[in-house]
């Protein structure tokens, strides 16, 4: 899946399309839609992928003088699917193919995208070159798996092509040494929906991809994203990177602590996913940033604040209330209140107490799963107008 910007994305490198993962890496959307449409989603191919079959199939038109259509691709976990090409040209230097992505039944923003490869022949003893066509990015900042000034093809993407280039040469008696221009139709308009910005890919999508497939709804691809964001403030030398829910405590975190974009990460509901890598990639501080009814899922120790993986506890929100001194009757109310935002307009004149009691109960949550880390953890909740509403700062001490 290439999640779209919570607002979600292609993510970036390595962080967009979601390849074949387990199946506790996809999210309970894969379930509904499944049920909606009365059968078993449907998965679908990855842009490196197409990439890959358009390369080949303009490989070996540079070769033999015809296109092969459809044209197979081996994925590196096996599989041997064929495409079929939608636009095909050549000249006497160069070769190019385009392939139509098909994302499957996963709402991903490159679905549909022409993916284009333009094949020319490159220095002898070359090998494979990349370079970014029209629509693809360009890498601008260190953390990526990829340098600076590279086109944004990611590793596995690269390694598929060039095997597809030597499938080709083997095939048709070519050196193999080549330079292969990736571009998708579009491509810098999409990108605006993406991660990339943020993560400095500028003028286009990622080519991404590790097993070819994608997994309708995973939430791999997010999970990726949210690794990749780390990566690049951790490269910058930033030493505090804060992690909301959503865009309004993204917005609102980012007013309270003055942080610049780069350190904002858009964790969604995978608190533990960004926790867990932080854990083995630390920055000195970190702030998790979310709604009344986040992060009191987090103070009740959940680190997936996905609604079906677990709900707000009002018993819990009650016990907590009136260990703030709020009064008999509003902590009755709050045990049975229909929402968290509710349970806090409840406790009335006690509604700040409350929330620091949260954030605290929160951050030893948060605190817990980097331990050892050396990282300082601080929890802001804020309410669905961007309003602070309770505060665990920093405790001005790294955790061992």
């Amino acid at each position: 899946m290439t999640p779209v910007r919570s607002r979600p994305i292609d993510g970036g490198m390595g962080a967009a399309e979601a390849d074949e993962r387990s199946g506790d890496e996809t999210g309970d959307a894969a379930e509904d839609a499944a049920a909606a449409l009365g059968r078993p989603l449907r998965r679908g191919w990855t842009t490196g992928a197409c990439a890959t079959a358009a390369a080949k199939a303009a490989y070996t038109a540079l070769l033999a003088g015809e296109f092969p259509d459809p044209v197979t691709i081996s994925l590196p976990g096996g599989g041997t699917p064929a495409f079929a090409l939608a636009t095909t040209r050549r000249d006497d230097t160069s070769a190019t193919a385009g392939i139509v992505k098909d994302a499957g039944d996963d709402p991903d923003v490159t679905h549909g995208a022409l993916v284009l490869a333009t094949v020319r022949a490159g220095p002898p003893g070359s090998g494979v070159g990349f370079r970014a066509g029209p629509g693809v990015g360009t890498v601008t900042l260190p953390g990526l798996p990829l340098e600076p000034g590279e086109p944004a093809i990611n590793p596995v993407p690269r390694r598929m092509i060039a095997l597809a280039i030597a499938e080709a040469a083997a095939a048709h008696g070519g050196s193999g040494d080549v330079v292969v221009e990736v571009a998708v139709a579009d491509g810098e308009r999409l990108a605006e929906r993406t991660w990339n910005p943020r993560l400095g890919i500028l003028g286009g999508l990622s080519i991404l991809g590790t097993t070819g497939i994608v997994v309708p709804y995973s939430c791999s691809a997010w999970i990726h994203a949210i690794h990749r964001g780390i990566d690049v403030a951790r490269a910058a030398g930033l030493g505090h990177v804060a992690g909301a829910t959503g865009s309004t405590s993204e917005a609102a975190v980012r007013r309270l602590c003055g942080l610049p974009e780069l350190a904002l990460i858009d964790m969604g509901d995978f608190v533990g996913g960004m926790l867990k890598y932080l854990r083995t990639h630390p920055v000195a501080r970190v702030t998790v940033a979310g709604g009344v009814a986040k992060m009191s899922k987090l103070a009740q120790g959940l680190l997936d604040l996905h609604s079906k993986r677990g709900s707000v506890d009002f018993d819990f929100l009650a016990t907590t209330a009136e260990a703030c001194g709020v009064r008999a009757d509003r902590v009755a109310a709050i045990r049975t209140a229909n929402t968290a935002l509710e349970a806090f307009a409840l406790a009335g004149e006690d509604r700040v107490a409350l929330g620091d009691r949260v954030a605290r109960l929160a951050r030893a949550t948060a605190a817990e799963a980097v331990r050892g880390a050396g990282i300082d953890v601080e929890v802001a909740v804020f309410d669905r107008g961007g309003t602070l509403v309770g505060r665990a700062p920093f405790e001005g001490r790294h955790l061992g």
